[in-house]
């Protein structure tokens, strides 16, 4: 999480992932491929989903991604475990923002290295609509609560 994005929108931790690298992550270059770190978050977020039974029910409701980001910090490489951190940040009408931190495990003796972060927009829909709905009050209960600044 960038700077900006924790002190802006104070996210709170709501799932930790740990999974192996696999040598089919590599590409040419020797390092896992930028693409696999989208992977990477994509099962952290449905990790997540399936904890809190917020499984997407394609003739009902359920989240999508309207963007998704990945500032990619420190190579990773096979063989080795990552961690994902994930982050919710306050409930908007139908969104909210996800956010994650992919960590090596035990990686060269320093585990506290962050070799990525990234995230998304989560918006809730109703699929057969194709619009917007607003979020679940089960969904809005797990997010932190909207803080509101001081006046300037």
């Amino acid at each position: 999480m960038t700077h900006t994005l924790a002190t802006t929108l104070q996210p709170t931790l709501v799932h930790t992932l740990r999974m192996p690298i696999r040598w089919g992550d590599m590409d040419a270059m020797g390092h896992v491929n930028n693409t696999v770190y989208f992977r990477y978050i994509e099962q952290a977020r449905i990790s997540w989903f399936d904890e809190i039974a917020c499984t997407p029910d394609p003739a009902g409701e359920g989240p999508v991604i309207v963007n998704a980001h990945c500032s990619f910090l420190k190579q990773l490489k096979y063989p080795g475990e990552i961690e994902i951190s994930t982050f919710v940040g306050p409930p908007g009408r139908s969104s909210f923002d996800m956010f994650h931190q992919i960590h090596m495990v035990g990686a060269d003796g320093n585990p506290g290295v962050l070799h990525a972060e990234g995230g998304a927009k989560i918006v809730w829909v109703n699929f057969s609509a194709e619009k917007s709905v607003p979020l679940p009050a089960g969904i809005c209960q797990l997010l932190p609560p909207q803080k509101r600044l001081p006046p300037t």
